[in-house]
C-alpha cells in the first residue's frame, strides 16, 4: 500500500543536473527535427495476483499501439509500448519504474499501482512524465510529474457519499484496511458531511478476504430503510454483497428473520457491467444499486472508437473488457497523450523533457466527452488540499437497473467545491 501521510518529499535536482539526467531519456534515434524512431512509452498494471488485478490496462497499451501506429502513428512517428507487471508489491512498482528510465520510455501511460510513493520517487529523479494513471494513490495528485485524468478514487468515494446523502440517514462504508481504503473513507465523509449527513461507519475488510459473511452481518447494522451501505472492495465487492444479500435478522416484534432493508452502493471499478453479467444481470446482488463513476456509462455511444479498436485489434484478446474502467482509463490516457505529442509537431524531438513541457502547457485537450477537457496548466488545477495536481473533480451518477449500469444525471457532477472545503485530518 502507498501511505502518503508519511511520504517524504524527493528533492528537485539542480537545473544542470536535470538537463544532464533529461539528455538521452527518450530521445529518438536521429536527433532533432525530422526524427523517425518510435515514441517509447511504458504502461504498468498488477497481474496474477491475490489482490487487485488489472491485466486490461496493459493490453488496451498494446492494443491502441497497434491502432494508432494503423492510422500513421502519434506526432508523424510510431508509438512503441512496453508493458510490466508491477506485482501489486512497492518492490514491483519501483521496479517497473527504474526500467521505464532504463529503456527510454518519455512516458508511463495509463497505468496502476497502490504503491504511489514507491514509483513516483524515481519518475521524479528521471524526470518522466505519469500520465492517466488510475487515481488509487495520493501521491498521483502531489507529484510534479503526474498529469492525472480523472479526479482519482477520493473523487469517486466522495461523489458516492454526496450520491448517498440524499437517500440514507445513515452510511455503512465496507472499504479494504489498507492506506488507500483510509482515504476512502474520508472521502466519503467528505461528500457526506458536505451535504449536511454524519460520518459513515468504518467497516476495514482484509485485502484479500475470500470471506464476508461476519463483516455483512456488521453492515446489515439495525436493519432500518433509511440506511445504506457503500462497498469500495475492486473485484470482491459483489463477493461482499453476495454474502450481504443472504444475512438475515431477526425481528423480535414480528418473529420473523428478515432480509437486509438497506440501499447498496459503490464506486466504478468495484462495479462495473462485466461483474454485473457474470453474477446474474437482472439477478444479481449489485441490482439497485447506486454506482459513482469518472466516465460515461459503458453503453454510451461516445464509447463507440474505443470498442471499435479493440474489435479490430485486440479481438479474442480476454483480458481486454470494454467495460472495466481501467481498460478505460488507459484509452482516455493514450488518447490524451497522442493528442499531446501530435501538437507538439512532426520535426520535434520527443523525449521525457519535451513531451512534460508539452503537457505543462495543454489545455482543452479533448477524449471525444469521455471526459470534460483536459489541461495540466498551473491555472487548471483545483484548490484541493494535498491534491494539487487535481484538474478534473467530475463524475457521473449511475445505478444499476434491470441488470445495466444507467445513469441518472446527465452529464458531469463536479465535485470540485466538495473537494477544496474537505477538512484536513
Amino acid at each position: 500500500m502507498s501511505d502518503w501521510r508519511s511520504r517524504t518529499a524527493v528533492p528537485l535536482v539542480s537545473a544542470a543536473a536535470g538537463v544532464a539526467l533529461l539528455v538521452g531519456c527518450g530521445v529518438l534515434p536521429g536527433g532533432t527535427g525530422g526524427s523517425t524512431g518510435p515514441v517509447v512509452v511504458m504502461t504498468w498494471a498488477p497481474q496474477g495476483t491475490n489482490a487487485t488485478n488489472m491485466p486490461g490496462m496493459p493490453a488496451m497499451a498494446s492494443t491502441f499501439a497497434k491502432y494508432v501506429n494503423a492510422k500513421g502513428g502519434i506526432g508523424g512517428r510510431e508509438l512503441k509500448v512496453i508493458n510490466c507487471n508491477e506485482h501489486n508489491t512497492s518492490l514491483g512498482a519501483q521496479d517497473c519504474a527504474q526500467r521505464a528510465a532504463d529503456e527510454g520510455a518519455v512516458a508511463v501511460v495509463g497505468s496502476y499501482s497502490q504503491y504511489g510513493a514507491a514509483f513516483t520517487s524515481t519518475l521524479e529523479a528521471e524526470g518522466i512524465p505519469y500520465i492517466g494513471g488510475y487515481g488509487v494513490t495520493q501521491d498521483e495528485f502531489e507529484s510534479p510529474l503526474s498529469y492525472p485524468i480523472n479526479g482519482g478514487l477520493t473523487t469517486l468515494m466522495a461523489g458516492n457519499g454526496r450520491q448517498l446523502a440524499g437517500k440514507c440517514d445513515k452510511v455503512s462504508l465496507v472499504r479494504p484496511d489498507t492506506a488507500a481504503g483510509d482515504l476512502f473513507a474520508r472521502f466519503l465523509d467528505t461528500g457526506l458531511q458536505d451535504a449536511g449527513r454524519t460520518k459513515a461507519t468504518d467497516l476495514r475488510a482484509k485485502e484479500d478476504s475470500t470471506d464476508y459473511n461476519e463483516i455483512a452481518r456488521q453492515a446489515v447494522g439495525d436493519n432500518q430503510a433509511d440506511e445504506c451501505v457503500s462497498a469500495a472492495l475492486g473485484d470482491k465487492t459483489a463477493t461482499f454483497f453476495d454474502a450481504f444479500r443472504r444475512t438475515t435478522t431477526h425481528n423480535p416484534l414480528t418473529g420473523k428473520d428478515e432480509e437486509p432493508k438497506a440501499l447498496i452502493a459503490s464506486v466504478l471499478g468495484s462495479v462495473q457491467q462485466s461483474t454485473l453479467d457474470s453474477t446474474g444481470g437482472a439477478s444479481s446482488p449489485l441490482e439497485g444499486a447506486y454506482v459513482t463513476g469518472w466516465y460515461p456509462p459503458a453503453s454510451d455511444a461516445r464509447w463507440a472508437t474505443m470498442r471499435e479498436a479493440i474489435s479490430k485489434y485486440a479481438f479474442g484478446n480476454n483480458d481486454i473488457d470494454p467495460d472495466d474502467p481501467g481498460v478505460q482509463t488507459t484509452w482516455i490516457a493514450y488518447t490524451a497523450f497522442a493528442e499531446v505529442v501530435d501538437e507538439m509537431g512532426n520535426d520535434a524531438p520527443v523525449t521525457a523533457a519535451t513531451v512534460k513541457q508539452a503537457l505543462d502547457k495543454a489545455h482543452g485537450i479533448s477524449t471525444g466527452g469521455l471526459t470534460p477537457p483536459l489541461g495540466w496548466r498551473e491555472q487548471d488545477a483545483a484548490s484541493i488540499i494535498d491534491q494539487p495536481r487535481m484538474v478534473n473533480g467530475k463524475v457521473t451518477y449511475q445505478k444499476v437497473v434491470k441488470g445495466q449500469l444507467v445513469a441518472v444525471s446527465k452529464g458531469f457532477v463536479d465535485m470540485t467545491k466538495t473537494l477544496e472545503n474537505a477538512p484536513r485530518d
